[in-house]
């Protein structure tokens, strides 16, 4: 579950919350009673390496006109020895 923030705009008391998307957003101070307004903040994680571009994924389209230009494969027929994705399978 995503963790909110929460600033109090009376006694302006930052607070966060472990809630669910479907849960409505909390709107009243626990400490003093005021108006509560959701922040946006910076996420705890970065996304690093291949696979987060899309470039990494290429369309239908893409993927059959790198098929006819021989794509993967040198002047003599060989197979480059590029890095090779494997496919996963969310369960």
């Amino acid at each position: 579950m995503p963790i909110y923030e929460y600033l109090c705009l009376k006694c302006e008391r930052q607070l966060e919350a472990v809630q669910k998307f479907s849960d409505a957003p909390l709107s009243t101070c626990p400490e003093c009673g005021g108006e509560l307004k959701k922040l946006i903040s910076s996420t705890s994680f970065v996304l690093k390496g291949s696979g987060w571009y899309v470039t990494d994924y290429p369309s239908a389209e893409r993927k059959k006109a790198m098929g006819k230009e021989g794509k993967g494969k040198t002047e003599k027929g060989q197979d480059n020895k590029k890095d090779k994705k494997t496919e996963t399978t969310k369960i």
